[in-house]
């Protein structure tokens, strides 16, 4: 990842049934159908920079009652490529459904489950592609969600406790690294920087897209409070600090996969 040394996450290969996710742009499978959400084309050019504070953006409602979502970034309609912060009402629940392309969940506050166990805040959880499950949340709860980026061939469900798990320092004094999950090309992993961290000039050979957790994180670019998205488009470059310190999530090398496939002349 650039950012951390040589440690795998944990994976479970195992688990065929799916995890957990919620559903901000898969379709459902079992009883009703969801009602087709406008085709939406929303910081969808891969190959630009963008940089949205998710805490001033409007909520929008999901096809499901008690679910609403702030949409950082989505490329379709009630099937899409798509990346959200998401809130669970106090009871709200999803009928079963299929991820075909995958997700990715962090999450923030609440509790959040499914069939296969509940998840509390600092949990991160991967579905695989061809996952399923019925997601809901007793208390309410706050989540951050990638939906439908994912290797078709990656079949490892992971779940990862980020409050408990064990951290590794990272390549710059001050940088501590928690993988979370890796296929390919593709990494996730929490970043921690003690305040007045800061890391050489980078030239990422894959995409960074951090999510900020806590703290504030900068670059010479501008810098970035608790609840800023940041996409940095493929062998784009920067200089990234924290004064303050800052955690963040990110994820690497999923990018020019997708780049190719909307390239990719159609037959």
């Amino acid at each position: 990842m650039g950012w951390q040394k040589n440690v795998r996450p944990r994976v479970h290969s195992s688990v065929t049934r799916a995890s957990v996710c919620h559903r901000s742009g898969d379709r459902r499978q079992q009883g009703r159908t969801m009602s087709v959400t406008a085709n939406i084309r929303l910081n969808a050019d891969l190959a630009k920079r963008a940089v949205v504070d998710s805490t001033a953006l409007p909520w929008h409602a999901s096809p499901c009652a008690g679910v609403q979502r702030r949409l950082l970034e989505r490329d379709g309609g009630d099937v899409a490529r798509a990346t959200s912060v998401v809130q669970y009402a106090p009871g709200a629940r999803f009928d079963a459904h299929l991820h075909e392309l995958g997700e990715e969940i962090l999450v923030l506050e609440g509790t959040f489950s499914d069939e296969a166990g509940h998840y509390g805040p600092g949990t991160y959880l991967k579905s695989p592609p061809g996952s399923r499950h019925a997601p809901y949340s007793k208390e309410g709860c706050l989540l951050f969600v990638k939906l439908r980026h994912l290797n078709p061939a990656d079949t490892g469900r992971c779940v990862v406790d980020t409050r408990s798990a064990t951290w590794f320092q990272g390549l710059v004094p001050g940088l501590t690294v928690l993988p979370l999950s890796e296929f390919g090309t593709q990494h996730t992993a929490m970043v921690r920087w003690a305040p007045g961290t800061s890391f050489n000039h980078k030239y990422f050979f894959t995409t960074v897209v951090p999510m900020r957790v806590e703290g504030v994180f900068s670059d010479e670019h501008g810098s970035y409070p608790a609840g800023s998205w940041l996409r940095s488009p493929h062998l784009s470059q920067h200089q990234p600090f924290s004064r303050e310190g800052c955690l963040i999530l990110v994820k690497t090398g999923h990018l020019l996969a997708a780049l190719e496939a909307v390239n990719r002349p159609r037959t």
